[in-house]
């Protein structure tokens, strides 16, 4: 009984020390080589260290996602959002006094040009025509005799210059006479009498002949004032009627029968929505893109899609917002579209190079500029300054950039400008 545990302990013995100190003549014997795992373990060795060193710096680096763009070559259209506006809005006011006598029209009529909006009482305006009227005659009945003195006139200063040349040849003789002593000083201070006599009665009918002149002029003044007061009494009673300056829709109803009209009282607002015109606001970046007389289109907030031309282009900034003001006409025969909607305009222009990227991209640097980060083939990130064209669907399209770029589109806001990170490429979806 006690032979088996002593011959199992002697067994345990022998076979552990074949196992320790006779390892290698025991692989031997079994046929397996004892240099082959040492020289594998010395290889190995190695290759493990070298990518332990690999898997440390790759943790030291941060993780990023990149994305491939190429630059397309896009239609060139410059977006812009902006409203509708009446190509004419008009406060129709009242230029005189007057009660309203017209039946009212009421607001979303639609009136012809020259239509009537509002009639006022005439009250005496006829009357003050009628007396207008009746001082014409009289103004022309005056002119006549007003020319008739101007003749008269003219006759007695031809008799006072005769007189005058008569009163001369007398002074003159006297004074002769006076000198050679055949007549007296009395008789020269007669002759020197007559002759200041004669000339203060050519005076005197010169100055009837001006007042002749005068005379006239006052008469023909009289017909152009009696004129006047006629033109300015028919142009009263002219603006009793008031009428549509131009073709549209009332925007409100026109003064009700019996109320009091002053001068710069509201009769009606008359809008003009045919053409209507889209506006717009251009950045500055942007302007030099559009042309006078460029094709656009439009989209409303309704869904409505429209075509026009580009109608107006400001030469002048806004001194605030630094975009110019754009507007493309827009038929609209029916009146369905209105002023003040929302509205995306697109305005035909140059094509030009630009990448589709996504909106998660863009980023800032230090200066608030806004752009994308990249990285380079050695990994080194690097920042790219971009001008926005426009939106879509898909991304937006920005142009600045080189014609092939690697764009970060994860961790690009955890990474700087010239440091290293370990990148993981994602397709473009473009």
């Amino acid at each position: 009984m006690r032979l088996f545990p002593i011959l199992t302990a002697a067994l345990v013995v022998a076979t552990l020390y074949v196992i320790i100190f006779e390892r290698d003549r025991a692989m031997e014997f079994a046929g397996f080589s004892a240099s082959a795992p040492a020289e594998d373990a010395a290889t190995a060795q190695p290759a493990d260290a070298a990518a332990e060193i690999a898997a440390d710096n790759a943790d030291a680096l941060t993780s990023v996602v990149a994305m491939r763009s190429n630059a397309q070559e896009i239609s060139g259209v410059v977006l812009v959002r902006g409203r509708t506006e009446a190509a004419r809005q008009v406060d129709v006011r009242a230029e005189t006094s007057g009660k309203v006598v017209s039946v009212p029209l009421r607001k979303g009529a639609l009136v012809d040009e020259g239509q009537l909006l509002c009639q006022l009482d005439p009250g005496t305006r006829e009357v003050s025509l009628a007396e207008a009227r009746a001082r014409l005659p009289e103004a022309l009945a005056r002119v006549p005799e007003a020319q008739a003195r101007l003749p008269e006139a003219q006759g007695r200063l031809a008799e006072a210059r005769a007189r005058l040349s008569e009163a001369e040849i007398n002074l003159s003789g006297a004074k002769k006479l006076f000198e050679d002593g055949f007549a007296s000083e009395t008789r020269v201070a007669s002759a020197q009498a007559a002759y200041e006599s004669a000339l203060a009665t050519v005076q005197s009918a010169e100055a009837g002949i001006a007042g002749s002149k005068s005379g006239v002029e006052a008469a023909l003044a009289g017909i152009q004032s009696a004129e006047a007061g006629i033109a300015a009494a028919e142009k009263e009673i002219e603006r009793l009627t008031i009428t549509a300056p131009f073709g549209g829709f009332l925007e409100s109803d026109t003064a009700e029968t019996g109320s009091l009209l002053q001068p710069g009282a509201l009769c009606a607002t008359v809008i003009q929505l045919d053409p209507v015109k889209l506006v717009g606001f251009v950045p500055e970046v942007e302007v030099g893109r559009i042309e006078m007389g460029s094709q656009a289109g439009a989209r409303l907030a309704t869904g409505t899609e429209v075509l026009g031309r580009v109608s107006f282009l400001s030469r002048a900034a806004d001194p605030e917002t630094r975009t110019f003001r754009v507007e493309v006409e827009i038929p609209n025969a029916d009146g369905k579209i209105r002023d003040g909607q929302t509205v995306e305009i697109g305005i035909a222009a140059e094509g030009q190079s630009a990448h589709l990227l996504p909106l998660s991209s863009l980023t800032l640097d230090d200066d608030g500029t806004p752009g994308i980060r990249s990285v380079d083939a050695e990994g080194i990130v690097e920042f790219h300054p971009i001008t926005v064209l426009r939106d879509s669907v898909d991304g937006i399209w920005v142009s600045g950039l080189p014609e092939q770029v690697d764009v970060l589109i994860v961790g690009q806001e955890y990474v700087t400008s010239g440091v290293r990170v370990a990148v993981t490429y994602q397709e473009a979806t473009q």
